[in-house]
């Protein structure tokens, strides 16, 4: 039972949470900015911060750690109203970039940095984005239980269905930024990145307002 219990539970959960993956949100619209306007290395950093966000709640989940954010109503406002800042505060840094016809402060100067700088900058931002959202906790919270048999380690079980779910995240945004690249040699015009730097701006605003007042 134990052997035939793990094959199904990962089945199922891979399943549900590939159609959670390509659900349009907050981190396709991250990764897809970023391989629009800074190129594929940085768009595949940016992919990688957003599933290590992922892995990490999951295994938090498992161990009870967001499980103890979704009881208690001070420590998960606390985590929400910082996800809800971070997330204006790089929107706004974008939007201000698209009025200012320009790329936000950090963007320049990673641009002039090494290509280990920039992706490890991409990184922390992809990460940040989704490790600040205490809705990702909420969610593992809610779903690893149902796919985690009673016979096996919660811990491991837990991390191993974070990692299938990171994994669909990366092929997923393997198409995408396939995708962009595809055109980029028209995106690359000033215009239209003012046009990206302007929407992905306003989205984050719009989705950090959101968390907010949630």
């Amino acid at each position: 039972m134990f052997a035939d219990g793990i094959p199904g539970a990962v089945v199922s959960f891979a399943l549900v949470a590939g159609l959670v993956t390509i659900t349009p949100g907050l981190d396709t619209a991250l990764v897809l900015r970023s391989a629009l306007t800074q190129g594929r290395a940085p768009a595949y950093a940016t992919a990688l911060g957003v599933c290590t966000g992922c892995l990490a709640w999951g295994i938090a989940a498992a161990v009870g750690v967001s499980a103890i954010l979704t009881a208690s109503t001070v420590a998960y406002t606390a985590l929400r109203l910082m996800g809800a800042a971070y997330l204006i505060w790089l929107g706004l840094r974008w939007l201000i970039a698209a009025i200012r016809r320009s790329e936000p402060a950090s963007a320049t100067a990673d641009g002039a940095a090494s290509p280990g700088a920039r992706g490890w900058a991409a990184w922390r931002q992809g990460f940040g984005v989704n490790v600040l959202n205490p809705k990702i906790g909420a969610f593992y919270v809610a779903l690893l239980p149902q796919f985690i048999p009673p016979e096996v380690p919660a811990v491991l079980m837990g991390a191993l269905l974070a990692t299938v779910h990171s994994i669909e995240g990366i092929l997923w945004f393997t198409l995408i930024i396939a995708g962009a690249h595809a055109m980029r040699a028209w995106l690359r015009r000033q215009s239209v990145q003012r046009g990206l730097n302007g929407i992905t701006g306003a989205t984050l605003i719009g989705f950090g307002v959101a968390l907010a007042l949630r």
